[in-house]
């Protein structure tokens, strides 16, 4: 049976590449965008579905829900790509209206979708779930000299990922007793409008850093639940 998968802010950047990956693999992809013209424009790019989705609003959230159960009665796959670092171009690294907006996306924009999805996620014989994370969210990283992520100072989006970390694992062990694997990933530092102002200093293109996300999408019945990895190994928390 053809896996169905849903992919929030996929409309550009990692979360189109994960998509066009994901539907080049033969998975039936839905591109999950606040604005509908971009979501519609990046699935017809695809051959692709799309839904309205805003990860800040339960109303969108819950109509996407009902929309994807309409359409399909499950999902088998479920990455939640959607996130913002409004500190990446802020002169004021602490700003709470900032700091709110971030937590606000990063973690309870998964928590929403991920409630609302979890219902047709438990329909799916074997439904893996994807928080994209990063590094700079390991609490290890962010105390060690010797980490390449050490001098990034950028508090709430480094919070937003170290909170959203800790929910992985918790959703993990409340699906324990299910087949659904859930796993945090970081891409790496990639090419996207994320962090503009390092846009050129990133290594990795949106290409090459959807695979481990689409790898951990795709994960085997014998794969790892409640873990936080990048493309090469398992991250420190």
């Amino acid at each position: 049976m053809e896996k169905i998968a849903l992919i929030t802010g996929a409309n550009r950047g990692l979360g189109f590449e994960t998509a066009r990956q994901l539907a080049d693999a033969g998975v039936t992809v839905i591109v999950g965008a606040r604005d509908a013209a971009r979501g519609e424009e990046a699935a017809a790019r695809l051959g692709a579905e799309s839904v309205v989705l805003d990860v800040g609003d339960d109303a969108s959230v819950a109509r996407a829900a009902a929309t994807v159960e309409a359409r399909h009665g499950r999902l088998d796959l479920l990455v939640n790509n959607a996130g913002i670092a409004p500190e990446a171009v802020a002169a004021n690294v602490l700003d709470t209206r900032a700091f709110r907006t971030t937590l606000d996306t990063n973690v309870l924009g998964v928590v929403r979708v991920t409630e609302q999805f979890l219902p047709l996620l438990r329909c799916s014989d074997a439904a893996r779930i994807v928080n994209v994370s990063s590094t700079m969210g390991s609490l290890a990283d962010q105390a060690d000299p010797a980490s390449p992520y050490y001098g990034f100072v950028v508090p709430g989006y480094q919070a937003s990922k170290a909170a959203l970390n800790s929910f992985t694992v918790s959703l993990a062990k409340l699906l324990a007793d299910t087949p659904i694997k859930v796993n945090a990933i970081c891409p790496g530092w990639v090419q996207t409008d994320l962090a503009p102002i390092n846009r050129e200093s990133a290594p990795l293109t949106a290409d090459e850093a959807a695979r481990v996300i689409v790898r951990y999408a795709l994960l085997a019945e014998d794969g790892p639940t409640g873990g936080f990895f990048d493309a090469e190994h398992a991250v420190a928390w």
